[in-house]
């Protein structure tokens, strides 16, 4: 019997329960930040952009294609994830259709939701239902 009543403690020396409980917590704040400066981002482009205009400067500049692509390789890794968690074709179709569409505000609302779904299991949270 350990010294702390039978509880395991982590290397760190904290009961393991409340350092997933912590980094849990950090995560859903992380991705709630996220989820607000993507938004204002989002909302301030929409309202103060032309996408048709800077859209095409973007795409004529060596970096700014670097940039897509780099973009569009993470959506796609993210987007591996979504679909080795979700049992529902549906709704693998829809986040991957919204992750590459708005991109990284979908990764943040995703990882919100399954990290409230996983109910502190970090196991539940990487691999969904397929946890069980």
């Amino acid at each position: 019997m350990t010294e702390d009543g039978g509880r395991r403690k982590s290397a760190i020396g904290h009961r393991s329960s409340v350092v997933k409980g912590g980094t849990m917590n950090i995560a859903k704040a992380i991705s709630i930040l996220g989820l607000l400066v993507m938004t204002i981002a989002i909302v301030y482009a929409f309202a103060f952009g032309n996408f048709a205009v800077e859209g095409a400067w973007i795409t004529s500049h060596p970096w700014g294609i670097v940039s897509l692509v780099d973009l569009y390789v993470g959506f796609t890794l993210f987007s591996l994830w979504i679909v080795y968690r979700e049992k529902s074709l549906a709704a693998k179709i829809v986040w991957v259709a919204l992750m590459m569409v708005l991109g990284n505000w979908t990764a943040a609302l995703y990882v919100l939701l399954a990290l409230n779904a996983s109910r502190g299991d970090w196991k539940k949270f990487w691999m969904g239902d397929r946890a069980q």
